[in-house]
């Protein structure tokens, strides 16, 4: 395997991307009502005590209102459901249009169609360059059995089965 040293932002997604990650929809109850947005960037980070993490832009113009509200529910997407990603993801609409919600434990947005949801507090936040890594202290979860994972690879949404041929089957 070739190294190569360009460390540009264009580099760096590229082969980043070649990791698959889960999309997540990160939700709270706020003083302006439910807000929410799109993020690639969650996982579990500890089991005890119950901690996840994730990491939104800087520039995210909703981190600063859930931020305030001090708690937020992670949704876990579901396969065939890209367009909850895409819908979170935009600025300046009402990402709630069409969107089925239940209140979670902590009173946080959790979508109808979540594969899984995560109702944590705000424990801690860390300088993560031109992102803030957000670390949750769990205080609630569920998830749906027999659904599969919505991904994103390579720019692109999967499923979360892999095909009889043991690749993962692209549904963009």
């Amino acid at each position: 395997m070739t190294e190569h040293f360009d460390l540009t932002p264009q580099r760096l997604r590229h082969v980043l991307g070649h990791f698959a990650s889960g999309l997540t929809v990160i939700t709270a109850a706020t003083d302006q009502g439910p807000a929410g947005f799109t993020c690639q960037s969650f996982a579990s980070l500890s089991l005890d005590p119950a901690l996840v993490t994730f990491s939104p832009a800087r520039t995210s113009s909703t981190w600063p209102l859930l931020r305030r509200a001090g708690r937020f529910t992670v949704n876990i997407l579901p396969a065939r459901h890209q367009h909850l990603a895409a819908q979170f993801a935009r600025s300046g609409a009402d990402k709630f249009a069409g969107v089925d919600y239940t209140a979670s434990p902590l009173g946080n947005p959790v979508l109808d169609q979540a594969l899984a949801w995560v109702d944590c507090e705000l424990h801690e936040e860390y300088d993560g360059g031109d992102h803030t890594i957000v670390v949750g202290a769990v205080r609630a979860l569920g998830a749906r059995e027999g659904a599969e994972p919505l991904l994103f690879f390579k720019g692109g949404y999967f499923e979360g089965v892999p095909s009889r041929s043991g690749a993962l089957e692209s549904v963009a």
